[in-house]
Protein backbone atom coordinates (compact mmCIF):
# COMPACT_ATOMS: atom_id res chain seq x y z
CA UNK A 1 0.00 0.00 0.00
CA UNK A 2 1.11 3.48 -0.71
CA UNK A 3 2.15 6.17 1.70
CA UNK A 4 -1.96 7.15 3.53
CA UNK A 5 -1.51 10.48 5.13
CA UNK A 6 -3.18 10.78 8.43
CA UNK A 7 -5.64 12.88 7.35
CA UNK A 8 -6.53 10.09 4.38
CA UNK A 9 -6.68 7.45 6.84
CA UNK A 10 -9.31 9.35 8.83
CA UNK A 11 -11.69 9.67 5.85
CA UNK A 12 -10.73 6.04 4.54
CA UNK A 13 -12.59 5.03 7.83
CA UNK A 14 -15.59 7.15 7.28
CA UNK A 15 -16.33 5.99 3.80
CA UNK A 16 -19.44 3.67 3.92
CA UNK A 17 -18.22 -0.13 2.23
CA UNK A 18 -22.07 0.03 0.61
CA UNK A 19 -21.98 2.90 -1.40
CA UNK A 20 -21.94 2.05 -5.35
CA UNK A 21 -21.51 4.83 -8.19
CA UNK A 22 -20.23 4.07 -11.87
CA UNK A 23 -19.05 1.00 -10.42
CA UNK A 24 -16.63 1.67 -6.69
CA UNK A 25 -14.34 -0.67 -9.18
CA UNK A 26 -14.58 2.05 -11.99
CA UNK A 27 -14.26 5.17 -10.13
CA UNK A 28 -11.44 3.71 -8.22
CA UNK A 29 -9.82 2.52 -11.77
CA UNK A 30 -10.03 5.85 -13.63
CA UNK A 31 -8.80 7.72 -10.48
CA UNK A 32 -5.79 5.63 -9.99
CA UNK A 33 -5.29 4.92 -14.02
CA UNK A 34 -5.14 8.92 -14.01
CA UNK A 35 -2.51 9.34 -11.23
CA UNK A 36 -0.41 6.49 -12.41
CA UNK A 37 0.04 8.43 -15.83
CA UNK A 38 0.87 11.69 -14.44
CA UNK A 39 4.31 12.22 -16.26
CA UNK A 40 7.42 13.38 -14.66
CA UNK A 41 7.05 17.20 -15.09
CA UNK A 42 3.37 16.83 -13.39
CA UNK A 43 1.84 16.91 -9.96
CA UNK A 44 3.70 13.58 -8.71
CA UNK A 45 3.05 14.34 -5.34
CA UNK A 46 -0.17 12.74 -6.17
CA UNK A 47 1.14 9.38 -6.37
CA UNK A 48 1.47 9.42 -2.60
CA UNK A 49 -1.98 9.67 -2.06
CA UNK A 50 -3.27 7.28 -4.79
CA UNK A 51 -4.55 4.37 -2.72
CA UNK A 52 -6.68 7.10 -0.37
CA UNK A 53 -8.05 8.94 -3.44
CA UNK A 54 -8.52 5.32 -5.12
CA UNK A 55 -10.28 3.19 -2.06
CA UNK A 56 -12.55 7.24 -1.33
CA UNK A 57 -13.17 7.75 -5.40
CA UNK A 58 -17.00 7.15 -4.38
CA UNK A 59 -17.44 9.74 -1.71
CA UNK A 60 -19.46 12.19 -3.39
CA UNK A 61 -22.30 9.24 -3.73
CA UNK A 62 -22.10 9.09 0.06
CA UNK A 63 -22.98 12.94 0.19
CA UNK A 64 -26.44 11.96 -1.73
CA UNK A 65 -28.03 10.22 1.11
CA UNK A 66 -32.03 11.02 1.67
CA UNK A 67 -31.27 11.67 5.11
CA UNK A 68 -28.86 14.46 4.61
CA UNK A 69 -31.51 16.27 2.55
CA UNK A 70 -29.47 19.51 2.57
CA UNK A 71 -26.44 17.84 1.12
CA UNK A 72 -28.62 15.76 -1.65
CA UNK A 73 -30.25 18.49 -2.76
CA UNK A 74 -26.95 20.36 -3.51
CA UNK A 75 -24.85 16.98 -4.60
CA UNK A 76 -27.28 15.00 -6.97
CA UNK A 77 -27.41 17.25 -9.97
CA UNK A 78 -23.50 17.50 -9.71
CA UNK A 79 -23.50 13.40 -11.13
CA UNK A 80 -25.16 14.13 -14.15
CA UNK A 81 -25.39 16.67 -16.99
CA UNK A 82 -28.70 15.81 -19.27
CA UNK A 83 -28.39 17.55 -22.36
CA UNK A 84 -32.19 17.08 -24.18
CA UNK A 85 -33.57 18.82 -21.44
CA UNK A 86 -31.08 22.33 -22.09
CA UNK A 87 -31.21 22.42 -25.53
CA UNK A 88 -32.92 25.64 -25.72
CA UNK A 89 -29.41 27.20 -24.01
CA UNK A 90 -27.01 28.34 -26.57
CA UNK A 91 -24.16 29.07 -25.18
CA UNK A 92 -23.57 27.24 -21.98
CA UNK A 93 -23.17 30.23 -19.12
CA UNK A 94 -20.20 30.36 -17.55
CA UNK A 95 -21.40 30.61 -14.09
CA UNK A 96 -23.32 28.01 -11.90
CA UNK A 97 -25.94 30.58 -11.06
CA UNK A 98 -26.76 32.35 -14.36
CA UNK A 99 -27.39 28.23 -15.66
CA UNK A 100 -29.96 28.22 -12.44
CA UNK A 101 -31.43 31.17 -13.11
CA UNK A 102 -31.66 30.38 -16.73
CA UNK A 103 -33.79 27.40 -16.46
CA UNK A 104 -35.96 28.92 -14.06
CA UNK A 105 -36.72 32.03 -16.89
CA UNK A 106 -37.52 28.98 -18.95
CA UNK A 107 -39.53 27.62 -17.03
CA UNK A 108 -41.59 30.31 -15.81
CA UNK A 109 -41.92 30.48 -20.26
CA UNK A 110 -43.28 27.16 -20.36
CA UNK A 111 -44.97 26.14 -17.54
CA UNK A 112 -48.45 26.80 -18.65
CA UNK A 113 -48.52 25.81 -21.94
CA UNK A 114 -46.43 22.51 -21.41
CA UNK A 115 -46.42 22.00 -17.77
CA UNK A 116 -44.91 18.77 -18.36
CA UNK A 117 -41.34 19.59 -19.79
CA UNK A 118 -41.60 22.62 -17.16
CA UNK A 119 -41.72 20.05 -14.11
CA UNK A 120 -38.16 18.79 -15.83
CA UNK A 121 -37.10 22.35 -16.25
CA UNK A 122 -34.65 22.54 -13.44
CA UNK A 123 -30.96 21.74 -11.86
CA UNK A 124 -32.32 18.01 -10.70
CA UNK A 125 -33.22 16.78 -14.44
CA UNK A 126 -30.66 18.96 -15.69
CA UNK A 127 -27.81 18.12 -13.98
CA UNK A 128 -24.83 20.28 -12.88
CA UNK A 129 -21.64 18.32 -13.61
CA UNK A 130 -19.53 21.01 -15.72
CA UNK A 131 -19.88 23.67 -13.02
CA UNK A 132 -19.21 20.84 -10.23
CA UNK A 133 -15.89 19.57 -11.99
CA UNK A 134 -14.31 22.75 -13.23
CA UNK A 135 -15.09 24.03 -9.61
CA UNK A 136 -13.15 21.05 -8.27
CA UNK A 137 -10.62 21.98 -10.70
CA UNK A 138 -9.90 25.42 -9.19
CA UNK A 139 -9.50 24.17 -5.95
CA UNK A 140 -7.07 21.99 -7.10
CA UNK A 141 -5.12 25.04 -8.76
CA UNK A 142 -5.05 26.89 -5.28
CA UNK A 143 -4.23 23.75 -3.84
CA UNK A 144 -1.20 22.89 -5.79
CA UNK A 145 0.13 26.82 -5.70
CA UNK A 146 0.11 25.97 -2.06
CA UNK A 147 2.40 23.02 -2.41
CA UNK A 148 4.24 25.09 -4.62
CA UNK A 149 5.38 27.16 -2.07
CA UNK A 150 5.32 25.14 0.52
CA UNK A 151 8.40 23.29 -1.66
CA UNK A 152 9.88 26.15 -1.84
CA UNK A 153 10.26 28.04 1.47
CA UNK A 154 11.47 24.61 2.16
CA UNK A 155 8.24 23.71 4.49
CA UNK A 156 6.57 20.22 4.66
CA UNK A 157 3.73 19.98 1.96
CA UNK A 158 1.95 17.25 3.68
CA UNK A 159 -0.99 19.76 4.25
CA UNK A 160 -1.55 21.50 1.45
CA UNK A 161 -0.53 18.03 -0.90
CA UNK A 162 -3.44 16.70 1.45
CA UNK A 163 -5.60 19.34 0.20
CA UNK A 164 -4.70 18.71 -3.16
CA UNK A 165 -6.05 14.87 -2.35
CA UNK A 166 -9.22 15.67 -1.63
CA UNK A 167 -10.27 17.55 -4.13
CA UNK A 168 -8.70 15.32 -6.50
CA UNK A 169 -11.57 12.56 -5.06
CA UNK A 170 -13.96 15.15 -5.94
CA UNK A 171 -13.21 16.28 -9.38
CA UNK A 172 -12.49 12.53 -10.44
CA UNK A 173 -15.43 11.56 -9.26
CA UNK A 174 -17.73 13.68 -11.20
CA UNK A 175 -15.16 13.20 -14.41
CA UNK A 176 -15.87 9.48 -14.17
CA UNK A 177 -19.42 10.12 -13.96
CA UNK A 178 -18.91 12.48 -17.05
CA UNK A 179 -17.06 9.43 -18.48
CA UNK A 180 -20.53 7.06 -18.71
CA UNK A 181 -22.99 7.65 -21.12
CA UNK A 182 -25.64 7.29 -18.97
CA UNK A 183 -24.71 10.64 -16.77
CA UNK A 184 -24.70 12.67 -19.71
CA UNK A 185 -28.46 12.27 -20.85
CA UNK A 186 -31.82 12.48 -19.08
CA UNK A 187 -32.30 8.27 -20.58
CA UNK A 188 -30.12 8.08 -17.62
CA UNK A 189 -32.32 5.34 -16.16
CA UNK A 190 -34.09 3.31 -18.93
CA UNK A 191 -35.58 5.20 -22.14
CA UNK A 192 -37.79 8.26 -22.09
CA UNK A 193 -40.42 9.19 -24.60
CA UNK A 194 -40.23 7.78 -27.60
CA UNK A 195 -38.76 4.52 -28.59
CA UNK A 196 -38.80 3.45 -32.17
CA UNK A 197 -36.36 0.66 -31.20
CA UNK A 198 -37.71 -0.39 -28.45
CA UNK A 199 -35.00 0.41 -25.96
CA UNK A 200 -35.33 -1.12 -22.35
CA UNK A 201 -36.97 1.48 -20.04
CA UNK A 202 -35.80 -0.75 -17.18
CA UNK A 203 -34.35 1.68 -14.77
CA UNK A 204 -32.11 -0.66 -14.18
CA UNK A 205 -30.19 -0.31 -16.60
CA UNK A 206 -27.88 2.18 -14.94
CA UNK A 207 -26.69 -0.37 -12.44
CA UNK A 208 -26.31 -2.96 -14.45
CA UNK A 209 -23.63 -1.29 -16.82
CA UNK A 210 -21.59 0.70 -14.57
CA UNK A 211 -21.58 -1.66 -11.55
CA UNK A 212 -22.30 -5.14 -12.44
CA UNK A 213 -21.26 -5.45 -16.18
CA UNK A 214 -17.79 -3.50 -14.94
CA UNK A 215 -17.33 -5.94 -11.82
CA UNK A 216 -18.30 -8.86 -13.57
CA UNK A 217 -15.48 -8.12 -15.95
CA UNK A 218 -13.16 -7.56 -13.49
CA UNK A 219 -12.02 -4.33 -14.61
CA UNK A 220 -8.24 -3.17 -13.57
CA UNK A 221 -5.71 0.01 -14.21
CA UNK A 222 -4.33 -2.44 -16.39
CA UNK A 223 -6.84 -3.14 -18.93
CA UNK A 224 -6.63 0.69 -19.31
CA UNK A 225 -3.25 1.96 -18.64
CA UNK A 226 -2.23 1.24 -22.67
CA UNK A 227 -4.93 4.06 -23.86
CA UNK A 228 -4.08 6.68 -21.83
CA UNK A 229 -1.25 8.00 -23.66
CA UNK A 230 0.71 11.43 -23.16
CA UNK A 231 -1.26 14.49 -21.58
CA UNK A 232 -3.44 16.95 -23.69
CA UNK A 233 -5.13 19.92 -22.76
CA UNK A 234 -2.25 22.09 -22.23
CA UNK A 235 -3.96 24.83 -23.53
CA UNK A 236 -7.22 26.28 -24.31
CA UNK A 237 -10.38 27.12 -22.16
CA UNK A 238 -10.86 24.05 -19.44
CA UNK A 239 -14.75 24.69 -19.23
CA UNK A 240 -15.17 24.32 -22.50
CA UNK A 241 -12.58 21.37 -22.73
CA UNK A 242 -15.41 19.84 -19.78
CA UNK A 243 -18.14 20.67 -21.80
CA UNK A 244 -16.98 19.33 -25.04
CA UNK A 245 -15.43 15.87 -22.84
CA UNK A 246 -19.38 15.41 -21.74
CA UNK A 247 -21.04 16.01 -25.34
CA UNK A 248 -18.26 13.35 -26.47
CA UNK A 249 -19.28 10.90 -23.99
CA UNK A 250 -23.64 11.83 -24.20
CA UNK A 251 -22.72 10.92 -28.16
CA UNK A 252 -22.43 7.07 -27.40
CA UNK A 253 -25.71 6.94 -25.17
CA UNK A 254 -27.44 4.98 -27.37
CA UNK A 255 -24.16 2.93 -28.05
CA UNK A 256 -25.11 1.47 -24.31
CA UNK A 257 -28.86 0.91 -25.27
CA UNK A 258 -28.27 -0.61 -28.33
CA UNK A 259 -25.73 -3.08 -26.46
CA UNK A 260 -28.44 -4.07 -23.31
CA UNK A 261 -30.35 -5.75 -26.27
CA UNK A 262 -27.71 -8.09 -26.55
CA UNK A 263 -27.75 -9.88 -22.91
CA UNK A 264 -29.02 -7.15 -21.05
CA UNK A 265 -25.20 -6.31 -19.63
CA UNK A 266 -25.11 -10.22 -18.24
CA UNK A 267 -22.38 -11.16 -20.82
CA UNK A 268 -19.28 -10.61 -19.69
CA UNK A 269 -17.11 -11.63 -22.77
CA UNK A 270 -18.96 -9.85 -25.14
CA UNK A 271 -16.18 -7.84 -26.89
CA UNK A 272 -18.23 -4.73 -27.86
CA UNK A 273 -19.89 -3.86 -24.51
CA UNK A 274 -15.87 -4.72 -23.40
CA UNK A 275 -14.65 -2.24 -25.67
CA UNK A 276 -17.14 0.05 -24.40
CA UNK A 277 -16.26 0.07 -20.77
CA UNK A 278 -12.54 -0.01 -21.49
CA UNK A 279 -12.78 3.41 -23.64
CA UNK A 280 -15.21 5.09 -21.45
CA UNK A 281 -13.26 4.51 -18.31
CA UNK A 282 -9.62 5.64 -20.05
CA UNK A 283 -11.28 8.22 -21.48
CA UNK A 284 -12.06 9.70 -17.98
CA UNK A 285 -8.54 8.46 -16.94
CA UNK A 286 -7.51 10.75 -19.58
CA UNK A 287 -9.68 13.63 -18.82
CA UNK A 288 -8.72 13.18 -15.35
CA UNK A 289 -4.88 12.84 -15.50
CA UNK A 290 -4.72 15.85 -18.12
CA UNK A 291 -7.05 18.23 -16.05
CA UNK A 292 -4.32 17.76 -12.92
CA UNK A 293 -1.64 18.34 -15.69
CA UNK A 294 -2.93 21.58 -16.48
CA UNK A 295 -3.85 22.24 -13.43
CA UNK A 296 -0.26 22.18 -12.10
CA UNK A 297 0.90 24.22 -14.87
CA UNK A 298 -1.30 26.55 -13.98
CA UNK A 299 -0.26 26.95 -10.27
CA UNK A 300 3.12 27.54 -11.91
CA UNK A 301 1.84 31.39 -11.97
CA UNK A 302 0.93 33.45 -8.89
CA UNK A 303 -2.87 34.05 -8.38
CA UNK A 304 -3.91 36.72 -11.19
CA UNK A 305 -5.56 39.96 -9.74
CA UNK A 306 -8.23 40.46 -11.37
CA UNK A 307 -9.79 44.36 -11.43
CA UNK A 308 -12.64 45.15 -10.60
CA UNK A 309 -13.51 42.12 -8.29
CA UNK A 310 -15.79 39.30 -9.90
CA UNK A 311 -18.40 40.85 -7.34
CA UNK A 312 -17.71 44.23 -7.38
CA UNK A 313 -20.72 46.17 -9.30
CA UNK A 314 -18.35 48.03 -11.43
CA UNK A 315 -17.33 45.46 -13.25
CA UNK A 316 -18.68 45.52 -16.65
CA UNK A 317 -19.45 41.61 -16.87
CA UNK A 318 -21.21 41.81 -13.37
CA UNK A 319 -24.93 40.56 -13.21
CA UNK A 320 -27.41 42.03 -10.56
CA UNK A 321 -29.26 38.17 -11.25
CA UNK A 322 -26.11 36.43 -9.24
CA UNK A 323 -24.49 39.25 -7.56
CA UNK A 324 -21.06 38.57 -9.64
CA UNK A 325 -19.55 38.38 -13.03
CA UNK A 326 -19.48 35.31 -14.69
CA UNK A 327 -15.75 33.57 -15.46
Amino acid sequence: MRHLAPLAAIVLLAVPASVQAWGDTAHSVIDRAAIEAIPADGPVFLRKYEEYIGQSASLPDSWRGNAENFSKIEEDPNHGWFREQFAFLKPIPRSRYEFVIALYKHYETIKDSDPATAARTNVRWTGTLPYAAIEAYDRIVVCMRQVRLAEAAHRDAAVPEQHCAFDVIRLGHYIGDGAQPLHDSVNSDGWRGANPHGYTTDRSIHGRFESRLVDGMKLTVQDIAPRIGTPGHRSGDMFTGVLAFLDTTGDKMETVYKLEQRAGFADYADKDVRELVYAQTAAGAVMLRDMLCRAWAESAAPSAKVEPSPIDFANPRFNPETGSAPD
